[in-house]
C-alpha cells in the first residue's frame, strides 16, 4: 500500500503526521541499530565457542566482553579467568565491520549471502528439534509454567528450587515475551526494503505472513526442546554463553558432539544474517528520513559505484560498535525490546487511523477485522511494555527526549514536507 522504504516510520508519516513519524523513526534506532548490537554480542560468544571447539584456543575474557561484565564461572573455556573483568568485545565489533562492508557493496550481493544462510540455519533448527526431542527431561517442564509463588517444587526426579529473582506465572510469561520480542524484528525489517521488491504490494504481505507463521512454529518447538534438555538455572552460569551448544553437550552426551559443532557454525551464520537485516533496515529508515529533510543529507548520500547509503552505514557501524563493544547484552536487549514494542504500538494505531480516514484507498492486502486486530495488537504491546522494569522505561524516556531536542532544534526547520519541498524517496540501490 505504501511501497517505499522506511518501515514503521513511513506508515506513521502517512497516517499520523510528521511529529509522530519522527518519534517512531527515532525509536527505530533502538529496534534496528541496538538489535544489531545485541545479536553481535551473541555472535561473539559463539565465535569464541567455535575457536575453542575447532582450534582449542579462545579469545581472552577481557577482549570478548565489555567493562561491565565479570566472569562468574569456574567451568568451560573461562575456568582460569574467574573474576576477570571485560574490557572490550572485539569479535562483536569485527562482525559488524565485515557486514557493514558487505552492505556497502549492495543489497544484491547481501541477499545472495543471506538466502544461503537462511537455508542452513532452518535445516539446523529442524535437526535440533528432531534429535533433541528424545532427550527432553520432563522434570524441567514440570510445572510447564512456574507458579507465581513458586519456591521448591517437587517433581518425579526430586526437587527443583526456583529463584525468587525471576518473575513467574502469567506476569512472568508477559515479561518474558517482552524481553524476547526483538526476535520478531525481522518481519518488520522486511518492509524497509519495500522499494527493492518487484511487486511490493503483493510480495510484502505474503513474505511477512508466511515467514511469521513458519518462524513462530520453529521458535516454539525449539524453545520447548532447549528448556527440556537442561534446567533453566544452568543458563544463568555455565550455559550463559553459547547456550544451545552447552545444552546439547550437557544433555545429549559425547556422541552428539558433532551436532554441537555444527550448531556453533550454523548459529554464527544465522546471527550474521540477522545482523545484516538489522543494519540494512536501520540505514534504509534513516535514508528515507534524510530524503524528508528530518536528518542531515549525509544519511542519504549514495556511493558513486554501489549506489548504497555508505556514509550512513559507516556512521551506524561506529554507533552500534559502541554498544556491542562496551554494554552488556542484557541492557542492550531490554532497550531493543521496549523500542520494538513502542514502534509496533504506533503501527497498529496507524493502520486503524488510515482505515478510518481513507477507507477507499486501494489496498492489495487488508488487515482482517481491523477494528479488533489493531486495538488488540496495540493493547498487547502496551501490556508487555508495562511489564518492563522502571530502569528500561527511563532509558526509553531519555532516548525520546534526545530525539525531541533534535526534532525541534533541527528537523522542524528543515522538513521538506513542512516547507513544501517534497522529494520522492528513491531506491537507494538503483
Amino acid at each position: 500500500m505504501i511501497p517505499i522504504a522506511g518501515s514503521a516510520y513511513t506508515y506513521s508519516y502517512a497516517t499520523m503526521g510528521e511529529f509522530i513519524a519522527w518519534i517512531i523513526g527515532w525509536d527505530l534506532v533502538l529496534e534496528y541499530a541496538l538489535g544489531a548490537a545485541t545479536v553481535s554480542i551473541g555472535w561473539s560468544q559463539y565465535f569464541n565457542e567455535f575457536l575453542h571447539t575447532f582450534l582449542d584456543v579462545h579469545i581472552p575474557y577481557a577482549l570478548a566482553h565489555g567493562p561491565f561484565e565479570v566472569s562468574n564461572t569456574t567451568a568451560g573455556m573461562y575456568a582460569a579467568e574467574f573474576g576477570t573483568r571485560g574490557i572490550i568485545n572485539l569479535p562483536a565489533i569485527l562482525i559488524l565491520f565485515l557486514l557493514s562492508m558487505l552492505l556497502i557493496r549492495g543489497t544484491a550481493e547481501s541477499a545472495v549471502v543471506n538466502n544461503v544462510i537462511v537455508i542452513v540455519k532452518v535445516a539446523i533448527v529442524l535437526m535440533i528439534i528432531c534429535l533433541g526431542w528424545q532427550f527432553i527431561n520432563p522434570a524441567y517442564h514440570t510445572p510447564y509454567m512456574i507458579p507465581e509463588d513458586a519456591g521448591s517444587v517437587k517433581v518425579s526426579t526430586g526437587t527443583i528450587n526456583y529463584s525468587d529473582t525471576f518473575n513467574h506465572g502469567w506476569l512472568g510469561v508477559l515479561r518474558g515475551a517482552s524481553v524476547v520480542f526483538f526476535a520478531f524484528i525481522g518481519f518488520d525489517a522486511v518492509s524497509t526494503a519495500a522499494q527493492e521488491a518487484k511487486n511490493p504490494q503483493r510480495d510484502m504481505p505474503k513474505g511477512i505472513l508466511i515467514s511469521l507463521v513458519i518462524c513462530t512454529a520453529l521458535y516454539i518447538l525449539f524453545a520447548h526442546v532447549l528448556t527440556g534438555l537442561v534446567s533453566y538455572k544452568e543458563f544463568l552460569i555455565q550455559g550463559k554463553e553459547a547456550s544451545v551448544t552447552y545444552a546439547i553437550k550437557a544433555a545429549m552426551g559425547p556422541s552428539y558432539t558433532w551436532l554441537a559443532s555444527l550448531v556453533t557454525v550454523s548459529i554464527l551464520a544465522g546471527f550474521s544474517s540477522v545482523i545484516l537485516v538489522m543494519l540494512m533496515g536501520q540505514t534504509r529508515v534513516f535514508y528515507t528520513m534524510s530524503i524528508d529533510g528530518l536528518i542531515p543529507k549525509i544519511f542519504s548520500k549514495l556511493h558513486p559505484k554501489f549506489r548504497t547509503p555508505y556514509k550512513s552505514q559507516w556512521l551506524f557501524f561506529i554507533f552500534v560498535s559502541l554498544f556491542a563493544g562496551f554494554i552488556p547484552d542484557r541492557i542492550v536487549g531490554d532497550m531493543v525490546s521496549i523500542g520494538t514494542l513502542f514502534a509496533f504500538v504506533l503501527v497498529c494505531l496507524g493502520i486503524f487511523i488510515l482505515r478510518r480516514t481513507d477507507p477507499n484507498l486501494v489496498r492489495p492486502f487488508k488487515t482482517p477485522i481491523y477494528k479488533v486486530v489493531c486495538p488488540l495488537g496495540a493493547a498487547i504491546c502496551l501490556a508487555m511494555i508495562a511489564s518492563e522494569g522502571l530502569e528500561n522505561w527511563l532509558r526509553l524516556i531519555g532516548w525520546l527526549l534526545i530525539g525531541f531536542v533534535i526534532y525541534f532544534g533541527y528537523s522542524i526547520k528543515r522538513s521538506h514536507v513542512r516547507h513544501g519541498k517534497v522529494e520522492g524517496a528513491t531506491d537507494p540501490t538503483n
